[in-house]
């Protein structure tokens, strides 16, 4: 059963989503504030967070970062703000997508599943038994989304991890920018290719010793993004 938590401050809204989801049998926490909802995260550890963007004691954005920093969970912001420029902004903090109030129940529903879908794991070639994967000085687990390097955890937010996990499966892959922008940002994001230069930017500078010579996210001029490095 998947887990939504949802920060939002107006109560209607809480008890709405709440019923709506449970009936589409998620298991659901409901925060009014961002401070109840950050102290939700760690002990609920929920699978998608629904975040409105106007709290009494946060702004949604800089939640919205913050979740980002500490944690491999995807975001959907719910928001009465409808322009183009803040649907922008909370793509490029990190939110998955931005569903503006008042949404229709069963196009919310709908992008949520697309959203956790992006984060499942099927079919993949790890071991089954152990769900780790080794690739020279990294460990990394599917199952509880950690990415060790030398035994020290590499803090990832969910993108910066996406795009690993995508690399690091089909390490023989070219993957070009519109590629890697349709598996992590969605074919409906606002933005554009740089975000993905800008956030594999953040993940070298997170993983590599020389982000100059690469060894495991590494550029294929004219082309893309491969994972580098020599899989054990």
């Amino acid at each position: 059963m998947k887990k939504i938590l949802v920060i939002d401050d107006e109560l209607a809204i809480r008890d709405l989503l709440e019923f709506v989801l449970k009936s589409e049998n998620y298991q659901v926490k409901t925060a009014e504030n961002g401070r109840i909802g950050l102290a939700a995260m760690d002990v609920f550890q929920p699978d998608l967070v629904l975040l409105d963007l106007m709290l009494p004691d946060y702004s949604g954005y800089d939640l919205c970062k913050e979740i980002e920093k500490k944690y491999v969970i995807p975001v959907i912001i719910l928001s009465a703000k409808n322009e183009i420029i803040d649907k922008v902004l909370g793509l490029e903090l990190g939110a998955e997508d931005y569903v503006t109030k008042p949404f229709d129940n069963r196009e919310l529903l709908a992008r949520i599943k697309v959203v956790l879908r992006r984060y499942e794991h099927n079919g993949l070639s790890q071991d089954d038994e152990t769900n780790e994967i080794l690739y020279g000085e990294l460990k990394f687990d599917l199952e509880t989304r950690m990415v060790l390097k030398n035994g020290t955890r590499v803090f990832l937010t969910a993108k910066e991890y996406k795009i690993l996990e995508t690399l690091l499966l089909r390490p023989k892959k070219i993957f070009t920018r519109d590629e890697i922008l349709d598996i992590v940002w969605g074919y409906d994001y606002l933005g554009d290719s740089r975000s993905v230069d800008m956030t594999i930017m953040r993940l070298r500078k997170k993983l590599e010793d020389d982000t100059e010579s690469p060894k495991y996210v590494k550029t294929i001029y004219g082309f893309g993004y491969q994972m580098g490095g020599e899989s054990i």
